[in-house]
């Protein structure tokens, strides 16, 4: 079977190859796959910072082969089928633009970074499964976040055009390459923007749309908002065959937030939450896509007394789940299109996730515990009295000083969020990335290609009861 082209045709993405048949995309997203992300695998910091620290430790050859099999484990055949299986009919595929284009040798396309992305592609359009092409890292960074592989805490993207211009370049290259794949749903340009002027965003996607159009005049574009895909201000029209895309995360699915206990008034919050951010597409009249949302989960190894407590793990994810079902039926109402964080991981929130005792988790276990206990991973991070009483004085005085602080940008980010940016996932992770990588110090290729297969399907764990609350949404 070939999947048919998609449109966008008042707010619905039809099938121009079935009679306009309509189309709901609702899937998942291989995070931490061809953009790495710290509490996807494990490492501390940033993608470029874990890499550098690798190549270091292993060397070129053993660091170029260890990364190629674990990209090829990441996703196989099997993958596609099991996701085929669920009912789920669109994978997102963030990627991280160094793939394609280096810093130091800009504007000249790297076709090795075709190798993966197009074996993914072609395997979900085997299982009759679109994909969606997200650009999670450009370069100067888009937001300020781990995400975006941005160490820096400035998204320096949009203060020099040239970054702009480079973003620009390797979509109409991308565009180019993928032109005539009816599997390819269309294209996410900037995973996540943050612009605190709310001015430039709206500004370069009326200039990227215009570009891409000019080498691929049919694919769609999935456009996330401002502000984390949350926010809308400095919008004023919507562009052609275009989809405008949110991001639904709610706090009561992680340890720092509220338990959802299925209250009328949580329910009421999460509608109202997801309604204040499709705002725009409701009153333009087209399609919405909510592009990220989900829980993480508590396990029986979280048992240091912070946040999900070990021994309450099983109800803190019978609430979970509830949560997301609860999410799901808010979906179902405004014919939302969807797409779950994340396919794969290590044991936070995936699907999918390599198994316990696996040689990649029993390798990295006592690391992962030291960066839970320093809160080094801003995802599904877990209370800490030590961390509190390092950081609430700083965050205490710092709030003495201007009442400034609490008004910058991003504005869902209060004081404590902006001083653990800066210390616990920058300074502090940035400095642990070597300590990972020594965990790999003398490794055989043999030793290196085993630790990669605990990402393969067949080595992984499902977790069957999240799985079958997306089946029964799909």
């Amino acid at each position: 079977m070939v999947l048919g082209r998609l449109k966008v045709k008042d707010d619905k993405v039809v099938d121009i190859d079935n009679n306009d048949a309509p189309v709901l995309l609702r899937g998942a997203a291989i995070g931490g796959w061809m953009n790495m992300e710290n509490f996807i695998t494990g490492y501390a910091g940033h993608e470029r910072e874990h890499r550098a620290a690798l190549l270091d430790v292993l060397g070129k050859d053993n660091y170029d082969y260890f990364f190629d099999e674990l990209l090829g484990h990441f996703f196989t055949e099997a993958d596609a089928r099991y996701f085929a299986s669920l009912g789920l009919n669109c994978i997102r595929i963030p990627f991280n633009y160094q793939h394609f284009e280096d810093d130091m040798n800009p504007r000249v396309l790297k076709p090795e970074g075709f190798k993966h992305l197009d074996r993914v592609i072609e395997l979900c359009a085997q299982a009759n499964i679109y994909t969606i092409l997200d650009m999670h890292a450009v370069p100067g960074g888009q937001n300020p976040d781990w995400h975006s592989d941005n160490p820096t805490n400035h998204a320096a993207f949009w203060d020099h055009k040239d970054f702009q211009d480079r973003t620009i370049w390797l979509w109409k290259e991308l565009a180019h390459h993928y032109k005539d794949h009816s599997c390819v749903a269309g294209y996410n340009p900037l995973n996540e923007p943050a612009d605190p002027e709310y001015t430039r965003l709206a500004t370069f996607y009326d200039r990227i749309e215009h570009e891409i159009r000019a080498t691929d005049p049919d694919h769609i574009l999935w456009l996330d908002g401002n502000t984390f895909a949350m926010e809308w201000k400095g919008f004023t029209h919507i562009l052609p065959n275009c989809v405008y895309s949110l991001h639904d995360y709610s706090t009561m699915g992680f340890p720092t937030g509220d338990r959802f206990k299925g209250t009328e008034e949580q329910h009421s919050r999460l509608e109202q939450q997801f309604l204040r951010k499709c705002e725009f597409m409701r009153l333009h009249g087209c399609p919405i896509w909510n592009g990220e949302f989900g829980p993480v989960y508590a396990n029986p190894n979280d048992d240091d007394g912070g946040g999900d407590d070990g021994a309450d793990f099983p109800t803190i994810n019978e609430e979970r789940i509830a949560l997301l079902g609860a999410q799901l039926q808010i979906y179902a109402r405004y014919d939302t299109h969807w797409s779950i964080w994340l396919y794969k991981d290590i044991g936070l929130q995936g699907m999918v996730h390599t198994a316990p005792h696996s040689p990649w988790n029993t390798l990295i276990q006592p690391f992962l515990q030291k960066k839970r206990a320093t809160q080094a991973d801003a995802w599904g991070k877990v209370p800490s009295a030590e961390v509190d009483a390092v950081i609430n004085p700083l965050v205490d005085w710092l709030d003495t000083c201007t009442a400034g602080i609490k008004t910058m940008y991003p504005p869902v980010w209060d004081t404590r969020r902006q001083v653990t940016r800066l210390i616990n996932e920058g300074l502090l992770s940035k400095a642990l990335a070597r300590e990972f990588a020594e965990l790999f110090a003398g490794k055989t290729l043999e030793e290196l290609s085993e630790l990669a297969a605990s990402f393969n399907f067949e080595n992984c764990v499902q977790r069957e009861v999240l799985n079958r609350t997306l089946q029964q949404a799909a």
